[in-house]
């Protein structure tokens, strides 16, 4: 089962993402689920195996730190996060929805196409804001 993480979720989903690799220094995953979940959300498996966050920026939907436990990967879970967060995106009016992958993780890539998600033909570009 698939539901809205609650405030009282965020240091086990973070520890989460922590686990699985997906958290960066210059980022803070503290702030970015009360971020999520302020102007989007994030959505978890009820015994906290899996998580992902989502949002919709007006034009597009997103995904990020799409995290399955590494003791329960291959049973579906990241697939039924996937689902729902497609879901949560299509409930909003989203056309399309994108996610980011570092260029090095062959095995989120192989994840992702196996859903049918395609390389795009764009580059990200960003700076920090500090």
């Amino acid at each position: 089962m698939i539901r809205a993480a609650m405030p009282g979720d965020r240091a086990a989903v973070v520890a989460l993402w922590q686990r699985c690799g997906l958290t960066r220094p210059w980022n803070d995953p503290f702030a970015d689920f009360d971020r999520a979940r302020a102007g989007g959300a994030v959505l978890m498996t009820a015994d906290g195996a899996g998580a992902v966050m989502v949002g919709d920026d007006g034009h597009r939907g997103w995904i990020y730190y799409l995290a399955v436990a590494a003791e329960r990967r291959g049973e579906g879970i990241g697939r039924a996060l996937m689902t729902a967060a497609e879901e949560w995106l299509r409930a909003r009016g989203c056309p399309k929805v994108q996610l980011m992958v570092r260029e090095d993780n062959a095995t989120a890539l192989g994840f992702y196409a196996a859903l049918g998600l395609e390389r795009q033909a764009v580059v990200t570009l960003g700076r920090f804001l500090d």
